[in-house]
């Protein structure tokens, strides 16, 4: 039977065997129906308790609320367990935010809740909370200890955070406490490892004046500081200092100057260090011989790594680490057989390689292009011993992609999928990069929408290369819609996300909109980098806003941004397009100077800008000077002086170069070709200009519609109408679009021809495809016409003539 009056220590004995909360709850409101009483406090925290052991805090708040009602609060125990289950589960935001509750409801929290939950948060580097704690606790009166600013200053030195953390420091100071030697360990190590050496150092000199005597911790921290800044000279002044009348070496101190040593590439002073401490008794650890292997990897000196790991066999035996670096360089250096060897080694040890192992060797045999033995290696995997993760597929998806091996690429996805393994957005990025660039565009578009499916959320890097991609597809709008999509995404796009979308709409010819792209860039905040610079410069040029390039030319070298061969490349190219030749030529000289190595296409640049004006003095030295350098001109920068030449009527001269560029093995493309017959029929040289059109047509190049034009009427003029109409119609057999040009000299070939018949059928053909008929052209075959008694065709013609003549002395009048 159930008593109907159950009495406290009843309902208190019975809500503490229980672990579901919801029975707890119901049998709390039945008891409390039943003696039409309040509950003791004691039931409040049995209650309370119930909650912490099942984590479900549904009611709490409600709880809470009812014991400030009644004039009580949780006790201590009852404060630090609910705390202590939130932190168990590492669920810090919702401990913090019963704390708050508590404090809503204006209880007092435990001393020992605040220190356990800023303890737990230091460890996740939540300053910002940790900061509201220790303040809560000042407000209710707590007694903050030295141990107590120490765990924040740390976490905020660690964040980089130095006035708040200094801030803390002089509050401690204010207080009245006095800082211990592990305060100042920790100032000087968290301070020194975000690059604030000089106040690492301070501390060090500040706590001898205190009385504190620097112990071990003290020196290899500030030997630590010393060596990541590259003071080494200091570094060893400390280290000295720590041995002097020391009997027993400090291990640390010794591994970590030993590093030091090795990082700034001194390997004898860290080998003497090595046999200093041999000397005084202490066997150097594996982890003295792993810090050197390490540096001797970074500096590429595999023989010297080889010979030290076998002798460190005789001190100390390697362990995982230590093969790890072995295979590590060894795959770098493309020696893959030593690397199994080591590998081998490894096993001999009794020593399995562990997932770690397996994505070096991966990894940097991918980057090798040794794709076939990275599959290899992927496919010996033992999973019950070491199981693929992440970073393996990864690899191995990218190497295969970059390696053509899509389709490849795309079955280990898959596979990655069925091994439960979840692809992240790197894994995507390679996806679609690598489909796109073998051509297979669909297929990368598949990839994106596959992705967005699955719900994994891209990332700034993917959605950037993913509009890379598309542009360079040819996709211009889908292009600017994935510009959209990085904010509709909620990314603020980056420097990056402007080079592409610049640098890819001049490409397409959209150069005019890099002005109001770059101030958005600006506006932004974007801070540009030498990559952004360029993009920008040569959009600007390309939009004629050549003074504004200049501008940022000169914006780069007070930035920091040191101007490339692609910076002055642009702006040379830019002021030569618009005939401001001296300036071109001044960059060109002030480019030279600082040392750039210019390259072919920007002499070509100035070549051409000299030849169009007529400067062909100056373009011949700038080609001889290209020559004197040793670089290579190439087809275009040949085609630039032929066409300087041409204009200039140096045509001979024209001739002389085109044979050079033939012995120097450049061969000539249908714009050479072009030049050079439209200079032979411009000084009536017809049947020269013939010999290269049959020239052309051997190497199999096919003139284009300007070519087709040029001789034509060049032909026409020579009185060779046979060979000119014959030429007009295989013009147009083989595809070729006529334009009004073609139309007007071959017309007026045929009328000078007296052939008025084929002219007027010619000239009824251009009316009908709209090309426009010249008056020459129409008095010509009027001309032919008459002599050939075509009136009525004469008629038309002379209708079109005078409807031509009105509509010209309109536009004169107008």
């Amino acid at each position: 039977m159930v008593d109907e009056k159950p009495h406290p220590e009843l309902v208190i004995g019975v809500i503490r065997r229980m672990k579901d909360v919801t029975p707890a709850i119901y049998y709390f409101r039945w008891a409390e129906r039943k003696t039409n009483q309040a509950h003791c406090p004691e039931a409040y925290n049995s209650l309370l308790m119930v909650m912490a052991r099942s984590k479900n805090f549904d009611s709490l708040e409600e709880i809470l609320e009812e014991m400030s009602v009644a004039g009580f609060g949780p006790s201590n125990s009852t404060c630090v367990e609910l705390v202590v289950s939130f932190v168990k589960s590492r669920h810090l935001r919702e401990a913090f935010d019963i704390l708050q509750t508590m404090r809503k409801f204006r209880f007092r929290p435990a001393f020992s809740a605040y220190t356990t939950l800023i303890g737990a948060l230091s460890t996740v580097q939540e300053s910002d909370l940790m900061l509201t704690l220790f303040h809560q606790m000042q407000e209710l009166g707590y007694e903050v200890s030295v141990h107590l600013f120490t765990t924040l200053i740390r976490v905020f030195a660690k964040e980089g955070r130095v006035d708040a953390a200094l801030s803390l420091l002089d509050e401690m100071k204010s207080n009245s406490f006095d800082a211990d030697i592990v305060l100042y360990n920790v100032c000087i190590d968290c301070f020194g490892k975000v690059g604030n050496v000089d106040m690492a150092w301070k501390f060090f000199h500040e706590m001898k004046t205190h009385g504190l005597m620097p112990d071990d911790v003290t020196y290899t921290s500030m030997i630590g500081v010393l060596c990541r800044a590259n003071r080494l000279d200091e570094a060893v002044d400390i280290f000295e200092q720590m041995e002097q009348n020391r009997k027993v070496p400090c291990v640390y101190a010794y591994n970590t100057m030993i590093m030091g040593y090795g990082s700034a590439g001194k390997f004898n002073e860290a080998y003497n260090l090595l046999e200093r401490q041999k000397g005084k008794g202490c066997i150097p650890s594996v982890i003295a011989y792993n810090c050197i292997l390490t540096c001797l990897r970074k500096k590429g000196r595999v023989e010297e790594a080889l010979r030290i790991f076998e002798e460190m066999k005789k001190d100390a035996e390697p362990n995982v680490t230590t093969f790890n670096i072995m295979i590590d360089m060894l795959c770098r250096a493309g020696n893959l057989d030593a690397a199994l060897k080591i590998q081998d080694a490894m096993k001999e040890a009794g020593l399995f390689p562990n997932v770690m192992t397996v994505n070096i060797m991966v990894d940097r045999l991918c980057k090798a292009q040794k794709i076939d033995e990275a599959c290899l290696i992927f496919d010996g995997m033992d999973h019950k011993v070491c199981t693929p993760n992440e970073v393996t597929f990864c690899s191995l998806i990218d190497g295969l992609g970059k390696h053509g091996r899509v389709d490849d690429a795309y079955r280990l996805y898959e596979k990655m999928l069925d091994s439960d393994r979840i692809p992240n957005a790197v894994v995507y990025t390679s996806l679609i990069r690598n489909f796109f660039k073998c051509g297979r565009k669909e297929d990368g578009h598949k990839i994106y929408k596959e992705m967005v499916r699955r719900g994994c959320s891209p990332d700034l890097m993917l959605l950037n290369t993913y509009m890379d991609c598309v542009f360079k597809a040819g996709e211009t709008e889908k292009g600017r819609a994935l510009f959209g999509e990085i904010k509709a995404q909620g990314f603020v796009p980056d420097v990056q996300s402007y080079s592409i979308l610049i640098h890819n709409l001049v490409k397409a010819g959209f150069a005019r909109e890099t002005y109001e792209l770059f101030y958005a860039m600006k506006d932004q905040g974007c801070v540009l980098d030498t990559r952004a610079y360029n993009t920008v410069i040569d959009g600007f040029c390309k939009s004629g806003k050549v003074n504004k390039a200049y501008q940022l030319l000169e914006e780069m070298k007070t930035k920091g941004h040191p101007p490339t061969v692609v910076t002055y490349g642009s702006v040379i190219d830019g002021l030569a397009k618009i005939d401001r030749l001296d300036e071109a030529y001044m960059l060109f000289e002030e480019a030279k100077s600082i040392g750039i190595e210019l390259n072919v296409v920007v002499y070509s640049s100035l070549i051409d800008g000299f030849g169009k004006v007529g400067r062909i003095d100056e373009a011949y030295l700038i080609m001889e000077e290209l020559m004197q350098k040793g670089l290579t001109p190439n087809v275009y920068t040949w085609n630039c002086l032929l066409d300087g030449l041409v204009k200039a009527d140096e045509i001979n001269e024209a001739l002389v170069c085109f044979q050079s560029m033939k012995d120097l093995k450049c061969s000539p493309n249908q714009v050479t070709y072009s030049i050079l017959i439209n200079g032979l029929c411009g000084i009536r040289k017809f049947n020269k200009a013939f010999v290269f059109w049959q020239e052309m047509q051997k190497q199999g190049l096919k003139p284009n519609c300007i070519t087709y034009t040029t001789m034509i009427s060049g032909l026409s003029s020579a009185g060779n109408i046979v060979e000119a109409h014959g030429l007009f119609e295989r013009f147009k057999a083989n595809g070729g679009v006529p334009d009004s040009a073609s139309y007007n000299a071959i017309i007026e070939g045929l009328s000078l021809a007296n052939r008025a018949i084929d002219a007027y059928a010619l000239f009824e053909e251009t009316r009908l495809k709209g090309c426009s008929i010249h008056t020459k052209t129409c008095v010509s075959l009027l001309d032919a016409l008459h002599k050939a008694e075509c009136l009525e065709q004469a008629a038309i013609v002379g209708a079109v003539l005078r409807e031509t003549a009105k509509s010209q002395h309109a536009s004169r009048s107008w």
